[in-house]
């Protein structure tokens, strides 16, 4: 039997490992998204539905509902079910699915062509700071002077680093555009509210079949804008370094992450969850640099120090402290 403190223990590697991937994904879609292949929105179906295939196939062959914690979860007599789900919460998830993997991955699918990969990354670190607004209206979370002055620090980094964007670097190519960073903006701004907002539905289902809806609902929006795509573009064409990002992308940044943040968010608050977003620009940042993909100059010094000091100010603030 699993004590509290390895449940708790396993919530914090799976949140660190998913990030990790976050990272790598980061560097990954920099080329998968280059638009020598197919669209993001493509890319997005693609993803969607292998994602769906393989929660559902996952579900069918667990024969029961059985919760992360090995025991069987007890039905509720009267309550009207669909494929492990109740139907009253169908909606709910359909609207968790909209900001946690459509409006999330689709965003960040648009930005990454647009950013360097240490730009989406430092921007991707702010996380915490949207979770700390959700946070103050869901759960009354008290909001100080030093939280606020975090956030200002937070998004003054944000801004020069929008401000030194426009300006050609030293290649004379302009590296980031500011549609680019707002769509990461967008992007960090949907997974923190789904992160705050869905927690209670999370953890009242298996992962298995939450994410097996969260997948389909997402191949409902995204299917018939994408489909004609689809259907001609040219896979045969395809090198074999497309395929292997593709595998990258669906198995490790799509299945395996999107299992394990519901399984962290089980049992962590939304607020700890949202920390390990440091992971992600580490990762990101230490890969693109040794690859060649991106260089460290002084204004994405400058703006990481700002988008850093403000996110630690914020959790180190009276108040903020996170305990389980």
């Amino acid at each position: 039997m699993k004590t509290q403190r390895s449940i708790q223990f396993q919530a914090h590697c799976a949140c660190f490992a998913a990030y990790a991937i976050f990272g790598f994904n980061i560097v990954i879609c920099k080329d998968l998204t280059s638009g020598r292949y197919i669209s993001p929105l493509a890319i997005f179906t693609v993803r969607a539905l292998c994602a769906a295939a393989v929660f559902w196939l996952l579900s069918i062959f667990n024969g029961r509902i059985v919760s992360d914690s090995g025991s069987v979860r007890s039905e509720r007599p009267g309550v009207r079910r669909f494929a492990g789900i109740e139907l009253r919460d169908l909606p709910k998830i359909l609207c968790a699915s909209f900001l946690g993997f459509f409006v999330t991955q689709l965003t960040f699918l648009m930005a990454i062509p647009q950013v360097t990969p240490m730009t989406c990354s430092i921007i991707s670190s702010l996380s915490p700071v949207y979770t700390m607004f959700i946070a103050a209206v869901a759960i009354k979370e008290p909001l100080t002077w030093k939280k606020a002055i975090g956030v200002a620090v937070s998004f003054a980094g944000i801004l020069f680093l929008i401000v030194s964007s426009a300006h050609p670097s030293a290649s004379g190519t302009v590296a980031n555009s500011v549609q680019g960073i707002m769509l990461m903006l967008a992007n960090g701004i949907a997974f923190s509210l789904y992160l705050g907002v869905f927690k209670p539905l999370i953890s009242k289902y298996p992962v298995v079949d939450f994410m097996k809806w969260i997948f389909t609902f997402s191949i409902l929006m995204s299917l018939p804008f994408s489909a004609r795509e689809l259907l001609s573009a040219g896979w045969g064409s395809f090198p074999s370094s497309f395929w292997l990002e593709l595998s990258f992308l669906v198995v490790f940044a799509t299945v395996l992450s999107y299992y394990l943040i519901p399984y962290g968010q089980k049992h962590l608050r939304p607020t700890l969850v949202s920390m390990y977003s440091y992971v992600q620009p580490i990762v990101a940042t230490l890969i693109s640099i040794v690859i060649g993909m991106d260089m460290l100059d002084w204004q994405k010094v400058l703006s990481a120090v700002m988008v850093f000091g403000g996110v630690v100010m914020v959790n180190r603030s009276k108040g903020a402290a996170v305990r389980n």
